[in-house]
């Protein structure tokens, strides 16, 4: 990919990919905010061109020449077409249509653009370049995948580009198209659903992948999961172990891999309880915190002698949201009803209930994903696919535990009572970590 200069003398210069990884959005619309910012909304326009600024390009205006050769990218956007398909008409002809061959083509003459011998150079034996695309860098799993893919990289003289989908697929495979067409070494992703369309299609040209975060059955690349059954059951055999005895699942019971995994565990859980123990699921539609108000509706409405005293929600958002909808009806937290959540996510960590949830150890599974790729880079055709599982664990704070009582203090019956600690972890004896 052709790159563009920082700005000042003696400065590097930076690819498109860093600006876009930098914006969290994609090459195709940082190449849009230079070339054609009209097609551009306005927020993502000044978001870009901070980043553009953070890293020191300023729009192309640098002490070197300016660059008269376009882009890969340019010639893509021109074209109405994908990064990857400019690609192939360059260096496989024959897997395009006629049609379409022509018309890129077309767009190469009138842009005068010439092929990058510095980007054609990944494809050598010393590329140590690898790329991840997770689905929401929002979303504090896939921050810390990031985190621990960085630093494991690393540790393996690797350098790593990460692009973020945001719950878009067709951004996802425009990101796995640039990373093809960038012949980086391989390829890390993160999805929200099946990636089965876009895994065979980077694996086709023999470009090494590991999928994070969703068990796709594939047999030709390795995949690194958490263990979301054990998720919920962590979370379920908590409440029920605090004495809780009426449970409420709050969760999109859709299709969702994830999502179907934890309730799995939370059943699971209860049926190890027997009886005495209850479970109420409640369909919020949606995993975020928008839809909690119409689950405590829900919730609120049932008859006293049925009502939940412990909810677990499937996202850190959708408990936080359950927490401030609970308060606003009067009902006490963890009081009255304990609340907990299930992917350790920061956004929701805000309130002025700490919330209790599980770790979802995303460091670990980054560090994973890049180990498994750097032996099959170096195991070529010799190199065996392999799932890792990595252990979630308990953390709990007050939403389900209560304030803790410091050393000494005494509570209302009269007698001492043992401090409850804010931040406890809890492992599984029956589960061995990754």
């Amino acid at each position: 990919m052709e790159p563009v200069k920082r700005a000042g003398p003696g400065r590097t210069a930076v690819s498109m990919v860093e600006v876009a990884a930098r914006a969290g959005v994609s090459v195709g619309t940082v190449s849009n905010v230079l070339n054609h910012p009209h097609k551009v909304r306005p927020v993502t326009i000044e978001k870009v061109r901070a980043a553009i600024q953070e890293l020191g390009h300023r729009d192309g205006a640098t002490s070197t020449p300016a660059r008269t050769n376009p882009s890969m990218v340019e010639v893509a956007a021109r074209a109405g077409v994908s990064v990857g398909t400019v690609s192939n008409v360059l260096n496989h002809p024959q897997q395009v249509r006629p049609a379409t061959l022509e018309k890129v083509r077309a767009v190469i003459e009138e842009l005068g653009f010439t092929p990058n011998a510095n980007a054609r150079s990944l494809a050598g034996a010393d590329n140590r370049t690898i790329g991840l695309v997770v689905v929401d860098l929002q979303n504090t799993l896939f921050v810390d995948i990031a985190r621990g893919a960085q630093r494991e990289a690393a540790a393996q003289r690797m350098s790593l580009l990460v692009t973020n989908s945001d719950r878009d697929d067709a951004q996802q495979d425009a990101h796995l198209d640039l990373f093809e067409s960038a012949r980086v070494r391989g390829v890390l992703l993160a999805p929200l659903s099946d990636p089965d369309a876009g895994v065979q299609r980077v694996r086709r040209h023999g470009t090494p992948v590991v999928v994070l975060n969703y068990d796709s059955g594939r047999r030709d690349c390795c995949t690194v999961l958490v263990d979301n059954e054990q998720v919920g059951y962590l979370a379920a055999r908590h409440m029920i172990d605090l004495g809780r005895r009426r449970l409420a699942w709050v969760s999109e019971l859709g299709d969702l891999q994830p999502v179907q995994h934890r309730s799995v565990g939370v059943r699971r859980a209860l049926r190890e309880a027997g009886r005495g123990v209850s479970l109420t699921e409640v369909d919020t539609q949606h995993v975020h915190g928008s839809h909690a108000r119409h689950a405590v509706e829900q919730i609120l409405a049932l008859p006293a002698r049925r009502r939940p005293d412990a909810v677990v929600a499937v996202t850190d958002l959708l408990a936080a949201a359950v927490v401030e909808e609970l308060q606003a009806a009067g009902v006490a937290v963890p009081g009255d009803v304990a609340v907990m959540g299930c992917d350790h996510d920061a956004r929701a960590w805000g309130g002025a209930v700490p919330l209790t949830t599980v770790r979802m150890e995303g460091e670990q599974m980054g560090a994973a994903a890049v180990r498994l790729l750097a032996a099959e880079v170096a195991e070529a055709g010799e190199h065996t696919h392999r799932t890792v599982v990595v252990q979630p664990s308990l953390l709990v704070r007050e939403s389900s535990a209560g304030r803790p009582v410091p050393p000494g203090a005494v509570s209302a019956a009269g007698s001492a009572r043992p401090p409850t600690s804010m931040a406890e972890d809890v492992a599984h004896p029956d589960r061995e970590s990754a």
